[in-house]
């Protein structure tokens, strides 16, 4: 069973080798292994806990999956939505997207952005009423598409 709860500081290094390979892919997909999630520190990642809503997916003992939101007036930027490549495909991610929509009450949008290849998580964010709002052309192989939930 898979419980959804905020992350603590001691979660940084679990959360962190969850990220680094639920990024691979990705950072195979763009043929780009320097992108952000995964030269990210251990550090940053407590230091994101420590002052952004940080959600984490439990079985057991084990983190399954994390996302992080962060409010910028009344919108709340979604970041570092990921799962463990062998617990994808069971709801989790959708959960973790879920569960940070009923906890940050205060927001009346939530934005979010991902690359234009990543059609699996783009069907994700679609499916959780995300709608595209622009696209930003970073370099020959990469499109980031940013997407909005209004509520």
């Amino acid at each position: 069973m898979t419980v959804i709860e905020w992350a603590e500081p001691k979660d940084a290094g679990e959360i962190l080798t969850v990220q680094r390979a639920a990024y691979v892919s990705e950072a195979q997909l763009y043929g780009d292994p320097f992108i952000p999630p995964l030269v990210e520190s251990a550090e940053q990642v407590r230091v994101a806990v420590e002052t952004g809503t940080v959600l984490v997916a439990r079985e057991g003992e084990r983190i399954v999956g994390a996302v992080r939101g962060r409010l910028s007036g009344t919108t709340c930027l979604v970041g570092r939505l990921v799962v463990a490549p062998d617990a994808q495909g069971r709801g989790v991610g959708g959960a973790l997207l879920a569960a940070l929509h009923e906890e940050v009450v205060s927001a009346t949008a939530f934005d979010l952005f991902t690359g234009h290849l990543s059609e699996g998580n783009l069907r994700l964010y679609r499916r959780h009423g995300y709608q595209e709002t622009s696209r930003e052309r970073m370099s020959d192989h990469l499109t980031l598409i940013h997407m909005r939930r209004e509520l």
